[in-house]
């Protein structure tokens, strides 16, 4: 029989040029859905976009990227 497990979901917020790693509220959340989430505590979530995943150190990786103040 083959043991399926699920990867862990890291989601990575750059503030003040350091890495903040939020924990997954909730499995069943989509990325989006995630930052929703914190956007009350993390205002600038609100004009922020998802990238990923990335698989690293057995963990999909999800990263909010800030849209504010960037131009192009």
């Amino acid at each position: 029989m083959v043991k399926k497990e699920e990867l862990v979901r890291k989601f990575i917020l750059m503030r003040n040029n350091k890495e903040i790693e939020l924990a997954d509220p909730n499995r069943s959340f989509s990325p989006d859905a995630v930052m929703a989430f914190y956007s009350n505590s993390y205002p600038e979530l609100t004009t922020s976009t998802v990238e990923g995943p990335t698989y690293r150190n057995d963990c999909l990786e999800f990263r909010f990227k800030t849209t504010v103040g960037t131009k192009g």
